[in-house]
Formats: C-alpha cells, structure tokens, sequence
C-alpha cells in the first residue's frame, strides 16, 4: 500500500522545508508553500542556486501564509502594498513587497539588497509545459504546484551513491512509503485525501541538490547528482521526483492512501 509518509511547506523559495502532518491543496499549490521569494534589486529571483545558506534559514509559517522570522517578526500576505515586478524562470510577473523590514531583514543575513515578496492575487503566475490546462497556476516553486517523491526511488538512489541521501535534498512537498523504486514513473494521475492530481511529468534536477541542507555547503564529490546522470536522464536533463497538479481542493494528511487512477 502506498502512503503519505511526509508533507513539507517551503514557506520562502529556497529556505529550510517545515514539517506538517497535514496541509489544504490550493489550485497553486499546498496552502503556504512558496508564497513568498526572495528577488534582487532588479526583480530576479535569488535562490539556493546562488545562495546555498538559505537552506539553513528556518521560518513558521501559519495556515494563512504568515511568516514569523527567526527574530520573531511576522510578515503577512499582503493584497496590496509596494507592487513590483520579478522574474523566475522564464515568466515575469507583479509580486508585492508588504514588509520593507522584513527585506532589510534577508538583506542584512545575506550581505546583499534583496527584497522578499509575495504574489500579487491579481497577477497569478500560470503554469506552463506538459500536463497543462487553461487557469492552471503556480505559486513561486520552480514550475508545478506540488511535487512528489517516492521513499522507495530514495532508497535506490541511496544504494547506488554508497551513502544515505537525504531526502530534503530534492524539495519534495509530499514523500510517499510503499511501492518499488520508480513506480511513479507511470502514473497518470493520483487520489490523496479525496483529491486528485495530474502527474504531469517528472522533475528535472539541477546543482541545488548537491547542496547539504544542514550545512548549506555543496558536496565535494556533486552527489547525488553525478550518479543521478548515469541512470536517470530525460528528455529535459537528469530527473527525480513527479510534478503534480491539483484538480481538486481538499486537504491532504500523513498517512493518507496514495492511490493511482
């Protein structure tokens, strides 16, 4: 039997993963998952990628997407405020900077102006690529709402690289127990707690993944991603994990059945 055996918020793009036993699905994703980013003074996104200590930054976050930093702050999702735009990826889009401190705050941490934003709700971010229908959007994770990792694929990778990977390494929003190593590669779609999801391809993975998420410091050797290219290549780059798209809402709990449909 397949099961949800973790669910994590990422509460900043790029910042530690917290842990919850249960989350609301959203049409942009779980309910205060990378509502929020971090951009630049010329609006491109900083992440992970260029800053790897953000993986070491730990963040509450509440069921109504505030934040609480590390100093005890809270900063709210705004509906209005400083409205500018940014960049991620390929897409621009308006976003609102709701707390000028909050953003001294990153920029102080980080030794560089940055400026933390929220999505502006009149300015939804859609999605784009296989899988897709008209009105599907995303919040600010790199391209699809949810994204979902097998323990079982975990353990094979770990095999093959001599040494236990840790699972925070790819991000996932739900960790699934059961099954065999991969099986998720043929799913068309899924039923978690009475939602269902399109699986609309697999993940592409990049650098990010060599980053320690205790330490922030990349590994020497660029595991697990230098064995990653020898077995798990697509069409797009070296893959793990399953992008997903809610049709549904609803709210997904640990423990759940993972059903494939």
């Amino acid at each position: 039997m397949l099961t949800v055996s973790g669910i994590t918020l990422y509460p900043v793009k790029s910042v530690a993963g917290v842990p919850v036993v249960a989350a609301e699905v959203e049409p942009a994703g779980l309910a205060g998952d990378r509502r929020w980013m971090l951009v630049d003074p010329g609006g491109r996104f900083v992440t992970g990628r260029q800053r790897p200590e953000l993986v070491r930054i730990r963040l509450a976050v509440d069921r109504d997407g505030t934040l609480t930093l590390p100093d005890g702050r809270q900063v709210r999702l705004a509906q209005d405020g400083a409205r500018r735009p940014v960049t991620i990826w390929r897409d621009s889009v308006a976003a609102l900077e709701p707390d000028p401190a909050a953003s001294a705050w990153f920029s102080n941490l980080l030794g560089q102006p940055v400026h933390l934003v929220c999505g502006d709700p009149a300015a939804p971010r859609p999605v784009r690529g296989p899988g897709v229908v008209e009105g599907d959007v995303v919040s600010f994770a790199d391209g699809y709402p949810v994204l979902l990792i097998s323990e079982a694929s975990l353990a094979d990778l770990s095999a093959r690289v001599g040494r236990p990977v840790e699972m925070a390494r790819f991000r996932p929003n739900l960790t699934v127990s059961g099954g065999t190593a991969f099986q998720e590669d043929g799913w068309a779609a899924v039923e978690i707690g009475g939602v269902r999801f399109d699986v609309a391809k697999t993940c592409t993975r990049c650098v990010f993944t060599t980053v320690d998420p205790v330490t922030g410091e990349r590994s020497a050797d660029g595991e697990p991603l230098t064995t990653l290219k020898t077995y798990r290549r697509g069409g797009d780059g070296v893959i793990f994990g399953m992008n997903l798209i809610p049709r549904g809402s609803g709210t997904v709990r640990v423990g759940d059945a993972v059903v494939p449909v």
